[in-house]
């Protein structure tokens, strides 16, 4: 029986720019559905229920509602720690441990892995709970399975007394092809796969010795911090002053309590578009396909097309990944480069480097269909019960016609309901406001005309959603 209960911190930080298009700034890869229509992190809120039906989270204030979504989704209880900007794995954990009880175990994992076999992750979890409890930092290695250059390794050392962990001789960086052919036969050695587990208090006490500035900033961030039904919002000066750097190399590469636990299930960290075309069944000439994709007389192509008809002819070592506003056609061999074509276009200012098409809100989203000179064309998603801001524009008029469900629309001193095929206008300078008073998505096309479209033409006189009323974006 545990002496100390278990409880879950998902790490949700990263802009996971190694699968663009598909994932960007806007939208990173832990929140797109990649497997089975299901994002990583919904998939990692679903892991956790193996040890804990209570789960909290460290994410950037930007992606709250898309945390709050997964973890609804998956039917978890969460509370949110909001990050007003990224700061490393060492302030996540610290602020972390700061809301924990002191004697809690707490199981550090990252939002954007794929463990596919939950049980066995959390059988292993429970083999590090006798260190963990005895003032170990428990930390997790994959079994290798062939010599990765993405990842970075542990040497693995004599059995510990707990009979299930082993004592960790170093940490090794990333290697070269040739180190990591040599670790592999060598044997001994484990991927660092960043997954944690430590009682609060140990970790707090390993801060203080080792990173003691990090532990301060985190101590005034937590002291002042606002509680927001389930976010916890840290006070934004204290953790922005705060010295951003992971926890390997602030406590972990310091600390002489350290052992590792091995886990010999499958384990992915869905780093590169190989290691997504990887989660696909390969036919007999090694080629895979997602979505609407197809590929004819072709060897090892992999086609990502969840939207629209693809063809791959005569194609051969090739990635091909289809998004409604960009594609990328990459060789096999240059998957682990793709940050570089991210870097690329955004000094050439291209948005599609950091946004998509289709915008997430916390009320639902919408997709800027088509535009041109003084029109704007959107589709909009209104979640059941939802409702956007109270708004005006300076410079635009809008045309609302409903495709699907219900609108609630307020319009100057008017209330009135519409519904399917019907619609309604927006005078430019009129304040405005969407519902969806029904139980089904509503779905409406919005036609804006105007001198100006951006997205900053938005005054907010009321929200829902404690955004603060001043010109911001829908």
């Amino acid at each position: 029986m545990l002496k100390s209960k278990i409880v879950p911190i998902i790490l949700c930080g990263g802009n996971g720019t190694r699968l663009w298009p598909l994932s960007r700034k806007a939208f990173p890869k832990q929140f797109v559905p990649l497997i089975d229509n299901k994002s990583l992190v919904q998939l990692t809120f679903e892991r956790m229920l193996f040890l804990s039906d209570s789960v909290m989270t460290v994410a950037a204030e930007e992606h709250r509602f898309l945390v709050q979504e997964a973890s609804e989704a998956a039917k978890v209880s969460a509370r949110h720690i909001l990050e007003p900007v990224g700061r490393n794995t060492a302030p996540a954990m610290a602020v972390a441990a700061l809301n924990a009880e002191p004697d809690d175990l707490l199981l550090f994992a990252p939002a954007d892995h794929h463990i596919p076999d939950g049980l066995a992750f959390a059988e292993t979890v429970k083999r590090g709970v006798a260190a963990a409890e005895a003032g170990d930092i428990v930390t997790f290695g994959i079994l290798p399975t062939f010599p990765s250059t993405a990842y970075g390794y542990i040497a693995q050392g004599s059995a510990c007394e707990d009979g299930t962990s082993f004592d960790v001789q170093n940490f090794k960086e990333k290697p070269d092809a040739e180190t990591a052919q040599r670790l592999l036969l060598q044997g001994g050695h484990l991927w660092n796969a960043g997954i944690f587990l430590i009682k609060a208090s140990v970790l707090l006490k390993a801060l203080a010795e080792f990173a003691p500035d990090i532990l301060d900033s985190c101590e005034q961030a937590t002291a002042k911090q606002g509680i927001d039904g389930a976010f916890i919002r840290l006070d934004a000066a204290a953790f922005t002053a705060c010295r951003a750097d992971s926890i390997d190399y602030a406590v972990l590469e310091k600390s002489k309590s350290v052992v590792v636990v091995p886990y010999t299930g499958q384990w992915s960290d869905v780093g590169s578009w190989n290691a997504v075309a990887a989660l696909n069944t390969a036919d007999e000439a090694g080629n895979r396909n997602y979505g609407l994709g197809h590929v004819l007389q072709s060897t090892n192509t992999f086609v990502h097309a969840p939207h629209r008809l693809v063809v791959a002819l005569g194609t051969s070592d090739l990635i091909i990944i289809d998004t409604p506003d960009a594609v990328m056609v990459i060789a096999a061999s240059h998957a682990e480069k793709v940050k570089e074509v991210v870097t690329y276009l955004e000094q050439q200012a291209i948005p599609q480097a950091t946004q998509h098409r289709r915008t997430g809100r916390p009320w639902g989203a919408y997709d800027s269909v088509d535009s041109g000179e003084r029109f704007q064309v959107k589709r909009i998603t209104v979640k059941p019960g939802a409702q956007l801001s109270l708004q005006m524009h300076y410079h635009r008029a809008e045309h609302w016609i409903v495709v699907k469900g219900t609108a609630k629309v307020t319009r100057g001193d008017e209330t009135f309901l519409l519904t399917e095929n019907q619609s309604t206008y927006i005078p430019l300078g009129t304040t405005h406001r969407l519902e969806n008073p029904g139980k089904t998505p509503l779905e409406l096309i919005e036609v804006q005309s105007g001198s100006y479209l951006g997205e900053d033409d938005i005054v907010r006189f009321e929200d829902t959603y404690g955004r603060i009323p001043q010109v911001v974006t829908l």
